[in-house]
């Protein structure tokens, strides 16, 4: 079956050559093309194509991850494969939550992008780079389990604030000044918050709170 995708990008000059490349395959064609999320999402539902590219960067108003939620909750048949150039954790675990299938970099090699399209037009995830993939994966099943959800229900409000702050970069001064207490008692909440998450490093909780969703980063 041919694959048909729409895509979603406010540069002409990107859609057009992704357009070549992507019609340029036996097994896809491109049904429509959106300069705007808005337009992506109106698009989306009245074309109704097995995969929408979507560029996360978009003008404001609705942006790629905003379109995103939009279109899968209206559509959750249709597969989004989010294109950026951000090359970071903290964009992964946004897209994911944003319901897309996969995500890719512009800046990675024609093929891989090909391949990503059939990755998530068959159902499955596609995420680059792929060194982030088990990490990715590994929270995706936990969250299928309700392992997560479980591991946050353990946690005292004042060991819930601790760990927010921290993950926002605020030192263990800086947290005892702002709620308060002493940098002893940050220090105890931080002990049991990382043996009750089963986590050992700041950075293990940064990454906890950004897979959480609730560090922002616009």
């Amino acid at each position: 079956m041919t694959i048909r995708v729409l895509i979603a990008d406010d540069h002409a000059i990107v859609r057009s050559g992704l357009g070549m490349l992507i019609n340029a395959q036996e097994d896809m064609d491109v049904v429509g093309y959106a300069a705007d999320g808005k337009e992506a999402c109106e698009k989306a539902l009245e074309i109704r194509p097995n995969v929408v590219l979507m560029d996360l960067s978009m003008p404001p108003g609705e942006n790629g991850l905003t379109a995103t939620a939009r279109l899968k909750e209206a559509a959750p048949d249709i597969q989004v494969l989010v294109l950026t150039m951000h090359d970071d954790e903290e964009y992964l675990f946004r897209v994911l939550q944003a319901g897309a299938a996969g995500y890719i970099l512009k800046s990675a090699p024609d093929l891989d992008l090909i391949a990503a399209i059939r990755s998530v037009n068959s159902g499955m995830a596609y995420l680059y780079p792929s060194a982030t993939k088990s990490l990715i994966e590994e929270f995706l099943q936990m969250v299928k389990n309700g392992e997560e959800q479980a591991k946050y229900e353990i946690l005292t409000e004042r060991e819930k604030e601790v760990l927010v702050l921290i993950a926002k970069g605020f030192s263990n001064k800086e947290i005892a000044e702002q709620l308060t207490v002493s940098v002893k008692t940050v220090e105890s909440h931080k002990a049991h918050i990382m043996e009750k998450l089963h986590l050992r490093t700041r950075p293990d909780l940064v990454r906890y709170a950004i897979k959480k969703g609730w560090l922002d980063f616009e």
